[in-house]
């Protein structure tokens, strides 16, 4: 099997890679019948010479190789026909911006693989940057809130040059007596977790958090049988609410109340309820003023997430009044992060961290006969046409003709 590492073509320029050259050479190692190429780049976080010297060939030429593994979006043009590629497609929850990339996908014969739905038999993702989502989207919001209150300057994380110094940074800083809601328990919730106990902010139940005061800064970590509940009274259940949460309405309120600053770090599926609403961000009790939305689904669950941000420029402020956008430190705007590419400015530690899931759950089922079914349920095309896993998406793609 002939793999390559290809070279990211989308704009902004992504500097992230799949495999580091340290991680690919562990996957020849492992896996010595592999063949592997790298397609030769000049944006990416790891030069050309480092895989040279891992032994590695480095090429422009990339068109002899059978699997195509990048991260981001492959242009249309850039597209080889009858290959098989790996890539984040942004296709499988009908993005509008990408049908005519699955469009031509089907057309040129090609089979495709989205990291995304490389999951396991209960349909949890076994691979991701969520981690590093979570540690730059909670950094970016200290970052906000020592600009916003001028307490502090942190520098950007794109200007630093890996986790370690992030961290470092931190510990420059003292955060004020405030109360800080996280929301999730997956991976992006708890790489924000990892930056709140990295600043030794103590953790409280929701219990304590939604009845105290406190004389140093806490955080209470919920998860959406906290901030759902059932509408009829009943005791409410995680995996019903996943299943179909048309039985669900919001409890979040009481968490506004008493919010100060608040990580959206949860995850959002069809139909669930808005978290809060433009109306209830009017409350006078609603407390919250800072909001680092690292799931920055817009117009969405989180009412002032109104557009995403960049990572040029990350903050904007949500006047809650007149349910616009103003200065994000305007007087009585909410501060909005809602970078929607964080694990971009952490490309070395989030490559490093995606290449050990790509060689745990990905290569070794090319070589076992895909026994526990993770190429088989990550397949979205075969032979110019959906997979019957992902079958619901032909009238997606029958709306370019």
């Amino acid at each position: 099997m002939k793999f390559a590492i290809i070279k990211e073509r989308k704009n902004p320029p992504d500097r992230r890679v799949v495999f580091s050259p340290s991680k690919l050479k562990q996957v020849k190692i492992q896996f010595p019948e592999s063949n592997f190429k790298v397609e030769s780049s000049d944006i990416r976080i790891f030069p050309d010479r480092q895989y040279q010297e891992a032994g590695f060939k480095v090429t422009d030429d990339v068109s002899g190789c059978d699997v195509m593994i990048g991260v981001k979006e492959v242009p249309i043009e850039a597209l080889i026909p009858n290959k098989t590629y790996f890539f984040f497609s942004h296709t499988i929850k009908r993005q509008p911006y990408n049908r005519g990339l699955l469009k031509a996908i089907l057309d040129k014969n090609i089979e495709l693989y989205d990291h995304e739905a490389i999951v396991n038999i209960e349909g949890f993702r076994l691979i991701g940057f969520g981690r590093y989502a979570g540690l730059v989207g909670a950094y970016n919001g200290f970052r906000a809130l020592g600009l916003k209150n001028k307490l502090f300057q942190l520098p950007k994380v794109e200007s630093l040059a890996d986790l370690n110094a992030v961290k470092m940074e931190l510990d420059k800083i003292k955060v004020p007596n405030i109360k800080i809601l996280l929301s999730g328990t997956g991976k992006v919730a708890r790489g924000a977790k990892e930056i709140l106990d990295h600043l030794k902010i103590k953790e409280v139940s929701d219990a304590l958090y939604l009845t105290s005061k406190f004389t140093e800064p806490v955080y209470c970590m919920v998860d959406v049988m906290e901030y759902a509940k059932r509408k009829d009274g009943k005791v409410g259940n995680t995996n019903e609410f996943y299943k179909d949460p048309s039985g669900y309405e919001s409890n979040f309120m009481p968490y506004a109340k008493e919010t100060n600053f608040f990580i959206a770090g949860h995850f959002y599926g069809d139909g669930a309820p808005f978290l809060f609403t433009r109306e209830d961000a009017k409350d006078p009790d609603f407390k919250i003023d800072l909001i680092a939305d690292i799931s920055c689904d817009i117009n969405g669950p989180v009412a002032s997430t109104i557009r995403p941000s960049t990572i040029a420029d990350p903050f904007y402020g949500y006047d809650p009044l007149l349910e616009q956008e103003v200065a994000f430190d305007a007087k009585g705007a909410i501060t909005v992060m809602a970078v929607d590419n964080l694990p971009c400015e952490l490309p070395k530690d989030a490559s490093e961290g995606f290449g050990d899931m790509f060689l745990e759950h990905v290569i070794p089922a090319f070589y076992n006969g895909d026994k526990d079914g993770v190429l088989r349920r990550a397949k979205i095309t075969e032979n110019g046409r959906l997979t019957e896993r992902f079958a619901h998406l032909q009238d997606y793609v029958d709306d370019m003709e």
